[in-house]
């Protein structure tokens, strides 16, 4: 067993892991950065659309084109990057056991910073297993990453950010989305996103569900029907569609198992995908030395994940004592500005709440 002994080490190389260690290195920190992905990003290499937001959330720039950019920052300032690499548990604080590329891995970190993401939430109906029924965010990663078309015709699922994006861009792959369905009675992503695909002819409705899919050895077709108030399906209203691809775009879940493992308490709120490690206004979690960061810490979106990155590896960073407490205190608040205008607005306020009140000790499951 190859043994390591670093000042941080990061668990994944999603945005909020490369931000954490950018920051941390520019404070001087010895940074280590483990991915079980062949290649670093995470989610930012297969998001081929522009950012919104203001220019210092690097607005109008591609995904892809972020993490290119934070990768050759992170590697300018010497942090070291290991790819091939499972993390799997943290314990006594902050040892951490890792397989990189089939051979055993101890890394004594004095601070370590979790960064694991999420998964996408499952639906189960009738006929969910056949082949051709896949998550949206699998979807994306065939046609950007893979360049390869997971279907001709498509059913989305969902009308979240995630949901209208992935439509639109099987349509410019050169698909054709059928319809996208959402149960509640609106849509649930960015205006911008849903008008896109109503331009290009996508039927959207909302108050539907999908009632089955069918199909002899994939996906075939599938049944969707209107929804009443109580969510239930309005007879008479089934509609049968051809597809051979089903998207399940219905949320995310915090990926928290290295966490808690590492002897985190979790909190629960829906609005930040239900269970997560509790934390600080530091990012540090409940096991001192520890840290979490990104949609671990409850899903939100790209923008909020880098900053709280940020926010992990200065606090970090200063738990070390590389930098001064005026510093420190002064860039931290810099970022909660940043992190309070990102979640400003409707679509924020209900992630906003979450947070502020994991701050008063309120949702922390015993």
């Amino acid at each position: 067993m190859t043994m390591r002994e670093v000042q941080i080490a990061v668990v994944g190389a999603g945005p909020a892991g490369l931000a954490a260690s950018v920051e941390a290195a520019r404070k001087g920190a010895q940074v280590l950065v483990m991915d079980e992905q062949l290649e670093p990003g995470g989610q930012l290499y297969k998001q081929i659309h522009k950012f919104f937001g203001s220019r210092e959330h690097l607005a109008g720039v591609r995904g892809f084109d972020i993490g290119r950019q934070m990768l050759a920052e992170a590697q300018g300032l010497g942090v070291e990057i290991l790819l091939d690499t499972v993390v799997q548990g943290i314990c006594d604080g902050n040892t951490l056991f890792a397989v990189t590329r089939g051979e055993p891995l101890l890394v004594m970190a004095q601070r370590a910073i979790v960064a694991t993401g999420a998964n996408e939430n499952n639906l189960y109906f009738p006929g969910w297993t056949l082949p051709g029924v896949m998550g949206a965010g699998a979807a994306q990663t065939m046609m950007n990453v893979h360049m390869v078309l997971p279907g001709k015709r498509m059913l989305m699922v969902g009308s979240g950010n995630v949901g209208l994006i992935v439509a639109y861009q099987a349509l410019l792959a050169g698909g054709e989305v059928k319809m996208l369905i959402e149960a509640a009675p609106r849509i649930g992503g960015y205006g911008v996103h849903a008008a896109k695909l109503a331009r290009a002819g996508v039927p959207i409705r909302t108050s539907h569900t999908i009632l089955g899919a069918w199909g002899d050895r994939q996906v075939e077709g599938a049944t969707v029907a209107q929804v009443d108030k109580d969510w239930k399906p309005v007879p008479g209203t089934e509609v049968d569609l051809e597809v051979d691809v089903i998207c399940v775009a219905v949320g995310l879940r915090p990926l928290i198992e290295v966490a808690l493992m590492a002897g985190s308490r979790a909190a629960w709120f829906p609005a930040l995908g239900g269970h997560f490690p509790a934390h600080n206004e530091r990012m540090e979690t409940s096991v001192p030395g520890v840290f979490v960061a990104g949609d671990v810490a409850g899903v939100e979106e790209a923008s909020t994940a880098m900053e709280e990155g940020r926010l992990a590896g200065l606090s970090a960073a200063w738990s070390l004592g590389l930098i001064s407490d005026d510093c420190y205190h002064a860039e931290a608040r810099d970022i909660q500005g940043r992190l309070e205008a990102l979640r400003s607005g409707p679509f924020g306020a209900a992630r906003r709440q979450a947070k502020a009140a994991i701050l008063e000790g309120e949702g922390i499951l015993a």
